[in-house]
């Protein structure tokens, strides 16, 4: 890859910075499309980041900035204007500037997981929904979820103080929407939502009772580790359809490189590009 005078810089800010994956997806495939962009890590301690968010952004060459943990929720106090999506999330992880030279956000963690379900046919408009795990990947999907027009949201995590907190927000942006707290029964929905660790591994508790899965629900997982979990499995076992948790990964990059004015593609040629063995 060939950096020279007129690269322009996509910080990717957080700490630790050694799993990071972005610029391991990103560069290959600006190198292959002739972008002259990079992304760059930058390990930043919580005490310093408020100062160093707004140093990036005096550079002339600066595009945009990732934020990670944990950065993502105390961004929203540095910037001027966020998104309905990062105010139901909490969270913010994608940063530029405007035509104005304000600081903006949105969040695209749950845009990820959105993008995939529409990619595979699934129509969201008026759909019920179950989101167990509300911390802060549940928050995102159930915030994108909610801006595709849902008609009901079930919102369940052992952190009732979060989940009725994420309930609030929801209500207060899409006032429209039924949203209920304190079950994670998974009958009567037409997608749920895995936002656990649970159900990683063989042996591992479920975060809900599969069987009152119908079998024409569609089932999403977050966790990355591996592809096909003992959740997505038993689901997948009910007869239903199953989105895999790097699907969420690759298809946000399409939607970050939309927000910063670049270039984008398609989650699969990201996929073939990707140098993350």
């Amino acid at each position: 890859m060939n950096i020279d005078g007129q690269t322009e810089l996509i910080a990717h800010i957080g700490h630790p910075t050694h799993s990071f994956k972005s610029p391991l997806i990103y560069n290959p495939y600006f190198e292959k499309e002739g972008i002259n962009a990079v992304v760059v890590p930058m390990g930043c301690l919580a005490e310093h980041y408020p100062v160093f968010l707004k140093s990036v952004f005096t550079l002339t060459n600066i595009r945009g900035a990732l934020i990670t943990m944990p950065h993502k929720v105390t961004t929203l106090d540095l910037l001027e204007e966020v998104t309905p999506t990062v105010k139901v999330a909490g969270a913010c992880n994608a940063v530029k500037l405007d035509a104005k030279g304000r600081l903006v956000g949105d969040m695209f963690d749950g845009a990820g997981f959105v993008r995939g379900v529409k990619r595979k046919g699934f129509d969201l408009h008026g759909q019920r929904v179950l989101v167990v795990g509300t911390g802060g990947v549940g928050s995102a999907i159930a915030a994108s979820l909610a801006a595709e027009q849902i008609a009901a949201i079930s919102l369940f995590d052992v952190n009732t103080s979060v989940c009725d907190g994420l309930a609030k927000r929801l209500q207060s942006e899409y006032p429209h929407i039924k949203v209920q707290v304190g079950s994670n029964d998974p009958d009567g929905h037409d997608l749920v939502v895995n936002a656990t660790p649970m159900g990683m591994n063989e042996g591992d508790p479920l975060p809900m009772n599969v069987s009152r899965i119908a079998p024409e629900t569609l089932v999403g997982e977050v966790v990355m580790r591996q592809e096909m979990t003992a959740f997505l499995t038993a689901a997948q076992n009910r007869g239903c359809k199953v989105q895999v948790g790097s699907d969420m990964l690759f298809e946000q990059i399409p939607a970050y490189l939309e927000y910063f004015g670049l270039k984008t593609t398609a989650p699969e040629v990201l996929r073939n590009v990707a140098r993350l063995a």
